[in-house]
């Protein structure tokens, strides 16, 4: 029975025990409210651990393999330096040939061997597919998947997706492999019980046991960050491994740790199957990955900027900027507007955005759901393709300074600002087309500085209104201290980016 496997019965009677003397020695107040028609509501206990996890990993461990890659070295293998030139003839040349001469038989006779690499994965299908992260196999010249009795298979690579790390191999087994199933991470709580079977440091067919220690972390490492943190120890080679439930479901795929020494030290994170399921059926099917695309760039809603936008409460995303003839524009979203809900589904957070919008289906048209000027619209949008991704470099350059004999010139909370001129254009190197108020300098330690605010920026708007000089900008500034706010929204070009920036008014 499962009772006779509790290892700790005499505590949880003492623990009853001590539970009924506390109940004597209560407040009479306390003591006469619970004698009344309705009986007092049980304290809230923790649910026991299992009592062991080995069901869990007798039917699951033949789904999880173990992945290893090779690749050749760069370049073919190392090269010899050139040997220095030497008078023909000289005792010199002679040495340094027959030291290459050595070098070159020691490496014959040792061949070098291709860089080595360990991973894991699991099987979702008993045909040979093999879920794992891409960055074990992103740059692999030879695939290989180890079952768990040993079996060594050669791997093809169906597919990849490198905004969400995740890879899918093909393998062809002589007969139907274990396959695992996937589960629903939505449903995970914070304090579930999870299990990790991986591959460790290269030792193969390792469990670990932990619980879901928060949800939705964001860990800089892509567009689509929404990792599932754990305590179960997770070390290097766990990577592309199955995060599971209770049930024996995949509700995340291990793909990387905080660890300052390299080892685990409790902080591991997953990818929820939420998010990685549609990008493994998509691979499946098409070997690539499409995205739904809206064409706005968004940021995120504080409390400050939802307080100058008349928003009750800081949810949703900020349009900073609307791709010209995008989705977006076509539909008629603006920039200032704050998007709270999209395809059906409610958008809490800036992050929230860019997943809802790549998971709609490529040609669907969406209900969106903005706010704008306090006043909630709807509108409709079809979602377009978002196409691969352009890389723009920025050449870099020192601060540039202050030029002398700008034009009048106006300062206003640690700002100094001035209308743009071709002079300051070329100073700050700024489009021809830059439309706004230049800042030329910002004071240290004032409050623009302390919101971010740079030599060059432009600013465009001051509580939602164009500015083109800087008496537009100063004159914003009174009318909300005159209002009584206590910060005024700008909208800032910086280097191209734009952002929303609430600066307060209340001092300068």
């Amino acid at each position: 029975m499962l009772l006779s496997r509790d290892p700790l019965p005499r505590l949880r009677r003492l623990a009853l025990a001590c539970a009924l003397a506390g109940a004597a020695a209560l407040p009479l107040g306390t003591a006469a409210a619970q004698t009344g028609d309705q009986p007092a509501a049980a304290p809230m206990m923790p649910k026991a651990p299992p009592p062991t996890f080995a069901p869990l990993a007798r039917t699951q461990l033949d789904t999880v393999v173990n992945i290893s890659t090779t690749q050749p070295p760069p370049g073919g293998g190392p090269r010899m330096p050139d040997a220095p030139q030497f008078p023909r003839g000289s005792p010199f040349e002679e040495f340094f040939r027959e030291f290459r001469d050595r070098q070159q038989q020691q490496q014959q006779q040792q061949p070098q061997r291709p860089p080595t690499a360990l991973g894991s994965g699991f099987v979702i299908d008993p045909t040979g597919y093999v879920v794992t992260n891409n960055h074990v196999v992103g740059e692999a010249a030879e695939i290989h998947v180890i079952l768990h009795d040993g079996t060594r298979l050669d791997a093809k690579l169906v597919g990849s997706d490198p905004l969400t790390d995740l890879a899918l191999l093909k393998v062809e087994p002589k007969q139907p492999l274990a396959a695992t199933r996937w589960g629903d991470s939505e449903k995970v709580e914070v304090g579930d019980w999870v299990v990790a079977i991986g591959n460790p440091f290269g030792l193969g067919g390792s469990v670990t046991a932990g619980i879901l220690s928060a949800r939705a972390r964001d860990i800089q490492q892509g567009p689509y960050d929404e990792f599932l943190q754990t305590d179960a120890s997770i070390n290097r080679g766990n990577s592309g491994g199955p995060l599971y439930n209770l049930e024996g479901e995949v509700i995340g795929i291990n793909t990387a740790i905080y660890s300052p020494t390299g080892g685990s030290v409790g902080i591991g994170f997953a990818i929820p199957s939420a998010l990685a399921r549609p990008v493994i059926e998509q691979l499946k099917d098409h070997g690539e990955v499409k995205r739904g695309w809206l064409g706005v760039q968004v940021q995120r809603v504080t409390q400050d900027i939802a307080d100058n936008l008349g928003v009750q409460e800081p949810r949703g995303a900020l349009v900073t900027s609307v791709t010209p003839g995008g989705p977006a524009e076509k539909a008629g979203i603006r920039q200032g507007d704050v998007i709270v809900h999209f395809a059906g589904k409610d958008i809490k957070s800036m992050r929230e955005l860019p997943r809802v919008v790549a998971n709609t289906p490529i040609g669907r048209e969406a209900d969106v759901a903005l706010l704008r000027e306090g006043q909630q619209k709807s509108l409709k949008v079809t979602v377009g393709e978002l196409q691969a991704e352009r890389l723009m470099a920025a050449a870099g350059s020192s601060e540039p300074r202050p030029p002398a004999a700008t034009g009048r010139t106006e300062k206003i909370l640690g700002l100094t600002l001035a209308p743009l001129t071709p002079a300051l254009r070329e100073t700050f190197e700024l489009d021809a087309d830059a439309q706004g108020v230049v800042v030329t300098d910002v004071a240290e330690g004032s409050v623009a500085s302390n919101r971010g605010l740079d030599p060059g920026d432009i600013i465009l708007e001051v509580g939602q209104e164009p500015v083109v000089r800087p008496e537009d900008v100063i004159s914003r500034i009174r009318q909300a201290r005159e209002q009584g706010r206590k910060t005024v929204l700008m909208l800032i070009s910086h280097q191209g980016d734009l952002r929303y920036v609430p600066v307060p008014v209340d001092q300068g």
